[in-house]
């Protein structure tokens, strides 16, 4: 973009300006991009080049100049706002510059890793406190609650970047409704699993000798000094194989379900509160599906920390376990309790939600003080979207749509 020297005539030729004449030339820029409705977002780019130049090189700084540009009739008043002066960058800024991924599926990818690990490591940890202090330090209350909390935060930490899976069986009904490719869930899968791996090895590592005093170095899958349960889910005693599918199935059709109602945008729940909800759902999933077999409700949480009891000396009969009768179920079942759960709410609920209207109406309606103890008349207020000409009329001090009438 090329910024119009103040003051010049029609017939000047192009010129160079002077360091000393930068902020005028900005500011005369600033006026004319805002009585043209120059894109403000590229105009800010324009003033950010000019200004980046090191002070040593201002000698040999050429801005070029169109005359033809401006115009005598310009009357237009600058845009009310500031231009802020550039700010040290702190030592992360300068990292963030160097560093970030400019591959937005590789980012989102790494970003399932590393949530999917703290989700893991913080929860097997939970698991470990519940385990090893043989309840003094937690009890099952406990295990879910922080089981929610932890998926609060790995959700948070994630969500901008990949919309934070952290659970194959996400990624795979948000493939079947087309809101991801194919690609990114094969990505999304092994990332979750390879985060799931390590995150279960570091909650062994910090728990190496509590393990240790607890099963006296034995590495048990079954009886009293058992400690594989705290990494895998293991079924009660009591719990048949065709009790273990449909557990698994309704497990995970009931948390897809509720992460489909959170993450629909016609509910209209603020993204901010999103991993709150998200949470507070596995919370109340161990506090009523937990008991038959730990609630797995996700592959990558069950198979890779199994895998890593198998790599550190649980033997085969964490993969063997029940004549192989369960090793495959919570990694299968919850794929298919995924679907069910992410669909019903769709042909029960989601299908039906009327989209957001343009215009909305506030209700008024009278509170039960009213003397005749009956609602009074719904009264319809419309009320109009505050939008940026608003703004800049409010900045300008002219008059604007009274606030009460806004659709903020």
């Amino acid at each position: 973009m090329e910024l119009p020297l103040p003051n010049a005539s029609a017939s000047s030729p192009t010129q160079p300006i002077s360091p000393s004449s930068l902020e005028e030339v900005i500011s005369d820029f600033k006026t004319i991009s805002f009585d043209t409705e120059y894109p403000t977002s590229q105009m800010d780019k324009v003033i950010g080049d000019a200004r980046e130049s090191p002070n040593e090189k201002a000698s040999d700084m050429v801005l070029e100049i169109t005359p033809s540009q401006k115009s005598s009739q310009v009357t237009a008043k600058p845009p009310p706002f500031e231009i802020p002066e550039k700010k040290e960058m702190n030592i992360v800024d300068r990292l963030r510059a160097k560093l970030n991924i400019g591959n937005e599926l590789y980012r989102a990818t790494l970003a399932e890793l590393f949530c999917t690990g703290f989700l893991l490591f913080a929860g097997t940890s939970v698991n470990a406190q519940f385990v090893l202090s043989k309840r003094r330090n937690n009890d099952w209350i406990g295990v879910s609650v922080g089981w929610g909390l932890v998926l609060m935060f790995a959700v948070l930490m994630g969500q901008r970047i990949s919309g934070a899976h952290l659970n194959p069986a996400v990624s795979f009904f948000q493939l079947t409704q087309g809101k991801i490719n194919a690609i990114r869930f094969i990505l999304f899968a092994i990332a979750q699993n390879v985060g799931a791996f390590f995150g279960a090895m570091l909650t062994y590592i910090v728990y190496y000798d509590a393990i240790n005093v607890y099963d006296h170095g034995l590495r048990n899958v079954t009886g009293p000094a058992a400690t594989a349960h705290i990494f895998a889910t293991y079924p009660a005693s009591y719990l048949s194989t065709f009790g273990g599918i449909i557990d698994q199935i309704v497990g995970t059709a009931v948390l897809c379900m509720g992460i489909a109602a959170i993450t629909d945008r016609r509910n209209r729940i603020p993204p901010f509160l999103q991993p709150a909800f998200v949470g507070s759902l596995l919370a109340l999933l161990g506090m009523f599906v937990a008991m038959n077999a730990g609630y797995a409700v996700n592959p990558a949480r069950d198979f890779a920390p199994r895998l890593f009891t198998l790599i550190v000396g649980y033997g085969w009969k964490v993969i063997s376990y029940r004549s192989y009768k369960w090793f495959l179920i919570p990694i299968i079942c919850p794929m298919i309790g995924a679907l069910v759960g992410a669909w019903l709410y769709e042909f029960f609920i989601g299908f039906h939600i009327p989209d957001d209207p343009e215009t909305t109406y506030i209700h008024r309606i009278l509170d039960d003080r009213n003397p005749d103890g009956q609602l009074r008349e719904v009264h319809l207020i419309e009320t109009k979207p505050y939008s940026e000409s608003e703004k800049i009329k409010e900045a300008n001090g002219e008059q604007t749509t009274p606030t009460q009438y806004r659709n903020m």
